[in-house]
């Protein structure tokens, strides 16, 4: 303690310390690589051990850049959104978020110009050929354990697939990893022309067209358009976030803690327009945590409201509602609660109606477009049992929940539902669980009528979306509940870490300032999203140590 004492007091030495430590995890990491997938196989030891060693140094760089070039909490927290979700958009293969092929082709229709829809409309062969070399999900359908002998050396090798991003073709066809599509893009592209998607949205894929589009003003190829989108969402989601860190007045560790969560960061460097999805839903949350509402408070939720509802309509009309649960006197803009609320309500019906006209109105070609989910899915039969049996239904959402781990223990579950990180999974709740302590400091209360408020919201909120999944997309009378995904629950997430911070407040000692509070979130939330990444890119690209041929 008295070494690291004097240390302090010496700030070159302490960074010099932290370098050599860095050199030492990296040289650690990269032996780890090499011995444990055999990765001397494939790759130079040098350059892995190099490449290890000079990312571990970049991290301590971009801590002391960190450290001393930025000062408000909301800064430093901003920055390090946008570097850990610049990792995750490299570690994610291209494809490899839910209907990111689907993204991908209508916005890189928008950023060429068209904004209507034709199905019999093509794209460029590099387009076509990126397409067909990453055909959606890697479906983790193929896990085997064994020994194989190296051909090259002899070497019997012991591997294990489990959890690692492979592709079978057939019962008993050949073995693909991510590799391979990248192999085959760059050097054997298929270009079997592909068309237009059975996607008619336009709004929420603009900001990854302009990305797209600019990349393509710069020379980049489809594969480098892909990234442009990604980086152009991640650009909206990272400027969402720092708007309500801005804007939150209480729960900054928690609303930080979500943020910077892998599976947040995942979707927010991706082609999804769940990137702006979720950075607004972070934006109403942190406005519902300050003490008074202006106009400009009520205008910017109120704009939130409505672009949640153009890229997800109908569920998240009751995110208009929750503005009525603010104290009469605590609400100071122009106009009443209902009129904002009434406002938000017939603008967001105005807009979803627009843009379902305009999608129907625009597009040509298609023919009949089928049921999602298939002839088994029908939403009136299906509501009408709901509405028949309760109990039965009610048994459908308890177990489906159980299934998913209450979406609480899926929190490292990647790809199409089929990329399971354990680690991330067994640490996402006990990181929540942080973030709720962090947040119950000092003057970190909220009044008892928000706090059951966003208690109901919520619960209102998480059942709601299980239902509408149930009726538009399940199967009538079906067991269980299709299509789920925990990304969908991550602002229910975030309300319970800030409805769990008002009862620790009273029990835990409430002796940490928030701005101590807010230091220990950023030394503990930043790493753990920097290892999310670096896990990403173990499971996708330096594993499977091998595959068995067909």
């Amino acid at each position: 303690m008295a070494m690291l004492q004097k240390l302090a007091k010496k700030p070159a030495a302490l960074w010099g310390l932290a370098g050599l430590l860095a050199c030492l995890a990296g040289v650690a990491w990269a032996y780890y690589w090499r011995v444990f997938y055999y990765l001397d196989s494939r790759v130079s030891p040098a350059i892995v051990t190099a490449g290890c060693v000079l990312a571990c140094l970049a991290a301590v760089a971009a801590a002391g850049v960190l450290h001393y070039g930025l000062r408000s909490f909301t800064a430093k927290a901003t920055a390090c959104i946008a570097v850990c979700g610049l990792l995750f958009a490299f570690a994610n293969p291209p494809m490899q978020t839910p209907d990111e092929s689907e993204h991908f082709l209508r916005t890189y229709a928008i950023s060429m110009g068209r904004f209507d829809f034709d199905a019999e409309r093509g794209y460029p062969d590099d387009v076509a050929a990126l397409y067909n070399a990453f055909p959606g999900a890697w479906v983790n359908a193929h896990t085997s354990a064994g020994a194989v002998e190296d051909e090259k050396t002899g070497e019997t090798k012991v591997y294990d697939t489990a959890g690692y991003a492979l592709k079978q073709y057939g019962e008993d066809g050949r073995v693909e990893s991510v590799a391979d599509s990248f192999d085959e893009y760059l050097n054997t592209p298929d270009m079997t022309p592909v068309s237009e998607p059975v996607s008619f949205l336009v709004l929420p894929f603009l900001p990854g067209a302009i990305g797209m589009f600019v990349a393509r003003l710069l020379g980049f190829g489809a594969l480098g358009c892909l990234y442009g989108g990604r980086i152009a969402n991640l650009a909206v989601y990272t400027v969402l976030c720092w708007l309500a860190l801005r804007r939150a007045e209480k729960f900054r560790p928690a609303f930080v803690c979500v943020m910077l969560l892998p599976l947040s960061l995942w979707m927010g460097a991706s082609l999804s327009y769940d990137a702006a999805l979720l950075g607004c839903y972070y934006l109403m949350l942190a406005q519902l945590t300050r003490r008074t509402w202006t106009t400009r408070d009520a205008a910017v939720y109120a704009a939130a409201c409505v672009w949640v509802n153009v890229a997800k309509p109908y569920i998240n009309l009751l995110w208009a509602f929750l503005p009525l649960m603010l104290l009469r006197e605590a609400f100071c803009a122009r106009g009443r609660r209902w009129h904002w609320t009434a406002g938000m309500l017939a603008a967001s019906l105005a807009v979803t109606r627009l843009v379902e006209w305009y999608g129907v109105a625009f597009r040509a070609n298609y023919g009949e477009i089928g049921r999602m989910g298939g002839g088994d899915v029908n939403q009136l039969e299906q509501l009408l049992f709901i509405l028949k049996n309760p109990l039965r239904y009610l048994a459908v959402l308890l177990g489906t929940l159980y299934e998913n781990d209450f979406f609480v223990g899926q929190l490292g579950l990647f790809g199409w539902k089929d990329l399971p990180i354990t680690l991330l999974s067994l640490t996402g709740p006990v990181l929540l669980l942080t973030g709720a302590v962090l947040s119950a400091g000092k003057g970190q209360s909220i009044t008892r009528r928000r706090t059951v408020s966003l208690a109901v919201f919520a619960a209102v909120y998480a059942v709601g979306m299980m239902t509408a999944m149930y009726i538009t997309y399940t199967p009538v009378s079906m067991v269980r509940i299709v299509g789920l995904q925990t990304r969908y629950f991550l602002p229910v997430l975030l309300l319970a870490a800030m409805l769990l911070a008002v009862p620790l407040r009273r029990t835990l000692s409430a002796g940490m300032t928030p701005a101590r509070a807010e230091r220990w979130a950023l030394r503990i939330f930043v790493p753990c999203a920097a290892i999310g990444a670096l896990l990403l890119f173990q499971h996708y690209f330096i594993g499977p140590i091998a595959t068995i041929p067909a």
